[in-house]
């Protein structure tokens, strides 16, 4: 079982690494906002480089952050019961979830999309519009990356609540 859990801890470690990176891009998104909103308002100018680049680091965002914000446990949930549940059996939801949901989905995105994000990448795509960004194949591949970081930390998610099924360690992270 410490094989697992040390798995789940890198796992967790690459996604913590990652999410504290894509706050940086939240902070480079509000400056971007900010720039276009200046110059659309105050200058009456606007550009399509502009206006690509926030939706690209916006696509950036969520997507490379997926992974970190379910580490996080912040992704939204209908919890009607799930909150009234004790952690045993928040550990079973969770890891039923994982197994019957989340890791299929993951792979069903990750398999549909490779071939996708390989096109826009062997073309290397860019914006169809004038004066749009030139690296469009770049945010194409976030798509991929992004769904095996979620499915990474999905396989953590699991191996914590299988941890806590099994009482070797409790929803805080230590031992039961």
């Amino acid at each position: 079982m410490s094989a697992l859990q040390t798995i789940a801890r890198w796992i967790d470690t690459l996604n913590e690494w990652v999410g504290r990176g894509v706050s940086w891009i939240s902070l480079g998104l509000v400056l971007v906002v900010f720039v276009d909103v200046v110059m659309r308002y105050l200058f009456r100018t606007s550009f399509v480089f502009t206006q690509e680049l926030e939706w690209h680091l916006f696509a950036f965002i969520f997507l490379i952050g997926a992974g970190y914000t379910l580490l996080k446990d912040g992704h939204v949930r209908v919890d009607i019961i799930y909150q009234r549940l004790g952690y045993k059996a928040r550990a079973w939801v969770n890891f039923m979830g994982v197994l019957f949901f989340l890791i299929p989905g993951c792979t069903m995105i990750i398999v549909t999309s490779y071939k996708f994000v390989y096109n826009s990448w062997s073309i290397l795509e860019g914006s169809p519009d004038p004066g749009g960004i030139p690296l469009r194949f770049i945010i194409k591949g976030c798509i991929t990356a992004g769904f095996i970081l979620l499915l990474l930390q999905g396989i953590s998610l699991g191996i914590h609540s299988l941890m806590q099924i099994l009482g070797i360690e409790h929803p805080e992270g230590g031992p039961s």
